[in-house]
């Protein structure tokens, strides 16, 4: 008897372990979605590009600060398209929103702005970053901004439909829905809605607004930019 008992024994044994397992498993919380931040030190050498200009120039009190990634850097029409504004551009590369954080005292606070043109997002979501987190990753340069200079005002650009990233379309609307309810939330931060007017009747994408890259903008494309960013600059406060 006791040679069929003990293998009934075990099984049971056996099969209370994995029960217990799979309960265990299931109540495990899922893993996080979209990719982790990669490492912002890969632009140290732009940044400190910036700061050797200023070491060489005056910082301007009451300007306003330009940050992002490269449709900010290759903004290079600013002082004409917006005069009076005393822009400052601090737009590097590829960068994602999360370096912009990384880098805020160093590329933004240091000139006590009165105002903030911000742009970045399409790299992120390229990278597998989700909507959600771009989101978060501009709502902590809000905060970081804020601290330093509260009363500066902060516009979000919405990102742009690039033809080359028609894929991420679904991702680009849901960051920009995201950004534009946070920004209703928060005092002084408004969300500058560029994504419409560069689609055409369908809903697509328009080509003649980008270089042969179909990701940068030519001036066709910086054209409506100025009409939405302008608007918002002229409304703000003058300089103290």
């Amino acid at each position: 008897m006791r040679r069929f008992l003990l293998p009934l024994l075990f099984a049971l044994l056996a099969a209370c372990a994995s029960a217990q397992h799979a309960g265990s498993a299931a109540t495990q919380a899922p893993a996080p979605a979209g990719t982790a931040p990669r490492d912002s030190a890969e632009w140290a050498p732009a940044i400190r590009a910036f700061e050797e200009q200023d070491a060489r120039v005056r910082r301007m009190p009451g300007s306003v600060v330009f940050v992002g990634s490269s449709s900010i850097r290759m903004w290079t029409t600013l002082a004409d398209d917006f005069p009076g504004v005393a822009p400052i551009n601090r737009g590097y590369g590829g960068s994602r929103v999360y370096d912009s954080v990384y880098y805020a005292e160093r590329i933004v606070v240091p000139y006590q702005p009165r105002a903030v043109v911000f742009y970045a997002g399409d790299n992120d979501l390229s990278d597998g970053r989700t909507p959600r987190q771009v989101r978060d990753d501009f709502a902590a340069f809000v905060r970081k901004v804020q601290a330093a200079a509260p009363k500066a005002r902060i516009a979000f650009v919405s990102i742009k439909p690039s033809p080359s990233r028609a894929a991420l379309l679904p991702q680009v609307r849901e960051a920009n829905a995201l950004v534009r309810d946070f920004a209703r939330g928060v005092r002084n931060v408004d969300y500058l809605d560029v994504y419409t007017p560069m689609l055409d009747a369908g809903g697509a994408p328009r080509e003649e607004l980008f270089l042969a890259d179909r990701l940068h903008m030519n001036r066709a494309g910086y054209e409506i930019w100025i009409g939405v960013v302008g608007p918002w600059l002229a409304k703000l406060p003058s300089p103290a």
